[in-house]
């Protein structure tokens, strides 16, 4: 891809070619394979006549304009299909920013490393949801830290540190309440939307950390103030403004993820049936929603609905491999062990047992 793009073999391009050394680089997590990727999905590149040789002749607008519309493509990619056939198109913007960033102008080279740092944040979010290791994870959200801070994007830095309090397992609720909290208080000003996500991500590390509910329900508060402040977007794009389409629906369908942690599974449920129904999510997040509904169900006694909601999960989420969605899903049926002879618990199971590992 990266040849056709350019003109130019890989060699002048910074990258070793494919079996030149007879071995796979593994320290480098940009030469392996990206996990859960579909041999299908690696032709889908991004195609450009741009030479990399005219970069130290012009502006390089044109490749950032060309960049930007490729990483969009790879978002909306990643929403309706997932993962595995977004990532090609990530990396290859992140592989054409590491290799041009020094070849443009001063100025033009902090817009690029400013949509690097954007491609480089997607890049680790889609690992993360492909399964891939935390080591991998962490090494993209550090370049898109790296390149953030290279072109004095602080709010870009505390949208990465919210986005690795995410990425954090449910088991380390200190670290992600950390991470959460340093996006919000750190040295740069998040705007409104991304710093109520940021507050409510919190609230959740809390709930899951075993916090008084009141202190909960403070950090919620926030959140809710954070976002009604916030100036309306006109466009949401992942190279807009940040958390551009974080909206009241989502807010309270992740508040209801904060009272399931909290262990109060039938208030989850009333604001999960509300807004998922509601809300306009990508199926990637109305899969992960769902499931965290169909977890909220098996916790308040209803296992019945409970299958049948999770049958609704992997109707949208197993052939794009939504990996969160899923892995919240084989959560929500651990819940439905004490319900395996029901019938529909069965279904469930079954199902989910005969997905490709």
């Amino acid at each position: 891809m990266l040849e056709s793009m350019f003109g130019l073999p890989l060699d002048r391009l910074g990258f070793i070619r494919p079996g030149a050394t007879g071995r796979t680089p593994l320290g480098n997590p940009e030469a392996r394979p990206a996990v859960g990727v579909r041999a299908s999905a690696r032709g889908k590149r991004i195609r450009s006549e741009f030479d990399l040789t005219e970069a130290r002749h012009h502006d390089g607008r044109e490749l950032i304009a060309r960049l930007r519309a490729a990483l969009e493509e790879a978002a909306r990619t990643d929403g309706r299909s997932g993962p595995g056939d977004a990532l090609p198109g990530a990396l290859d913007v992140v592989q054409v920013v590491a290799a041009t960033a020094r070849d443009v102008r001063t100025d033009v080279r902090r817009e690029l490393l400013a949509l690097g740092s954007r491609a480089a944040e997607l890049t680790a979010w889609l690992y993360h949801d492909s399964g891939a290791p935390a080591g991998t994870v962490l090494y993209w959200h550090d370049r898109a830290i790296e390149w953030a801070d290279l072109c004095g994007d602080g709010a870009m830095h505390g949208y990465v540190l919210l986005r690795k309090a995410q990425a954090t397992g449910r088991t380390d609720p200190a670290r992600m309440r950390d991470l959460a909290h340093a996006a919000v208080h750190g040295p740069w000003s998040l705007p409104l939307r991304a710093r109520a996500e940021a507050l409510q991500q919190e609230a959740r590390a809390m709930a899951l950390g075993g916090a008084e509910p009141e202190a909960v329900a403070r950090l919620l508060d926030q959140a809710h103030e954070a976002l009604g402040a916030a100036p309306p977007v006109r466009t949401v794009t992942c190279t807009g403004p940040l958390c551009g389409g974080y909206d009241l629906d989502r807010l309270l369908a992740q508040s209801a993820v904060c009272h399931r942690e909290a262990g109060r599974p039938e208030r989850a449920v009333v604001l999960l049936r509300e807004h998922v129904a509601t809300g306009e999510f990508a199926p990637r997040d109305r899969a992960f929603f769902t499931a965290h509904l169909t977890g909220a169900l098996a916790a308040a006694g209803e296992p019945d609905e409970a299958a049948a909601t999770g049958l609704s999960v992997l109707r949208l989420a197993a052939v794009p491999r939504f990996g969160q969605a899923l892995r919240e899903l084989r959560r929500a049926v651990g819940a439905l062990r004490p319900y395996g002879r029901r019938p529909a618990v069965r279904e469930l199971r079954l199902a989910l047992a005969s997905l490709p590992v």
